[in-house]
């Protein structure tokens, strides 16, 4: 009786490994799974793209030359008269002084006095923007308002070194970035408190994924609140405890899980070779066969001439020719059921030992006899 209570005890034991070994494994789905936040934003909450145009100074001699970049001379004597100094009746020839672009994004929400970066990229002849400090630059949005201002050392990652007979190059020294270099002074208003409804817009629009995000916001929130507008579009109205408070709204839709629906493509760049294939992929049943012509023309020229110290003959070139012939007849016909999912598809073109050069016109050619139901989107 002892010994089979032991017996019971041990085999409850390694039962409860198994159970707990299972519910370690992934649910079938789940990893699919996503985040609205990470497959969708909130309409408003966005970034906006500021623009300037400046003078950097301080450079050793690598800035734009003023007789071929009229516009860097312009600036420069702008510049110079607006602080007091009058430079037109003089030649005026610095080489230590380049034009250049300066870009910065602003965030949502960002507040005035708060500093942002900024990226720095000559417009001229300037060979190098190593050392050089921006001098004031307004930063203006698409309405034309300035909304900071930027200046401060540059910061340049490449290097460039020439001398009589070799150059050496690391990066692009016409281009750095002000880490923190903008400074802002207005601010983009939007409040989200007097919000009455906030629509979240997908960022792969689709209908399902659209439809799915709807149903798991009204099954939050327990009522009627979302509704789809169009496939990249959820408008959900703020009402009960959100009213007036937003963003624990916006903050809980955000973290809801939801499983985005995906469109059969097959994604070629052809520059590179490289093939992307979607899971949903699917080819109606087909009969493949790839082979190639190659003739290859080997020249291995010899050179024949008479013995030592013979008194007769002459040296001349003999002439080698080998011709090799390869018309792949070791390639067979391979038949691709139809309905396979994409580790077949993928067996199916491995079995005909293809490189991704071949399966790009494989794939095409597939497509173009109708049998590939998917897209095609060639880079």
């Amino acid at each position: 009786m002892v010994l089979r209570v032991a017996q019971a005890g041990r085999l409850m034991a390694k039962l409860l490994t198994v159970v707990a070994a299972l519910a370690l494994l992934p649910v079938p789905g789940a990893q699919a799974a996503s985040r609205i936040k990470d497959i969708a934003d909130f309409e408003g909450v966005r970034d906006n793209i500021l623009v300037g145009y400046g003078l950097v100074a301080g450079l050793n001699g690598t800035g734009d030359n003023l007789d071929d970049v009229t516009f860097t001379k312009e600036s420069l004597i702008g510049m110079l008269e607006r602080m007091g100094v009058n430079t037109r009746e003089g030649d005026l020839k610095p080489d230590n002084v380049a034009a250049v672009m300066v870009t910065a994004t602003l965030p949502p929400f960002a507040r005035q006095g708060s500093r942002i970066d900024v990226t720095i990229s000559a417009l001229g002849t300037a060979t190098s923007l190593q050392g050089g400090f921006l001098a004031v630059t307004p930063l203006i949005g698409a309405d034309g308002e300035v909304y900071a201002v930027a200046q401060g050392q540059v910061q340049v990652g490449g290097f460039k070194v020439q001398g009589a007979a070799a150059t050496v190059q690391k990066g692009v020294p016409t281009s750095g970035r002000i880490p923190s270099g903008a400074l802002i002074e207005l601010e983009v208003p939007f409040d989200l408190g007097s919000m009455e409804s906030i629509k979240v817009a997908l960022r792969n629009p689709d209908f399902t994924t659209a439809r799915r995000v709807t149903q798991a916001i009204n099954a939050f929130l327990g009522s009627e609140q979302a509704r789809t507008l169009d496939p990249g579009t959820v408008l959900v109205r703020v009402s009960g405890p959100y009213e007036g408070n937003v963003v624990p709204l916006m903050t809980d839709i955000e973290q809801l899980m939801v499983e985005p629906d995906v469109v059969a493509r097959v994604v070629i760049d052809e520059a590179t070779g490289t093939i992307v294939i979607g899971e949903n992929v699917r080819i109606n049943t087909v009969a493949i066969a790839q082979g190639n012509l190659t003739i290859r023309v080997t020249e291995t020229p010899q050179v024949s001439q008479p013995s030592p110290f013979a008194q007769v003959g002459q040296t001349v070139e003999v002439p080698r020719t080998d011709i090799q012939v390869n018309e792949d007849k070791d390639k067979k016909l391979t038949v691709v059921n139809g309905g396979v999912n994409l580790q077949d598809l993928v067996n199916s073109l491995n079995a005909l030992g293809v490189g991704p050069r071949d399966m790009i016109s494989i794939l095409q050619a597939i497509k173009a006899a109708g049998a590939l139901q998917a897209e095609i989107e060639v880079l």
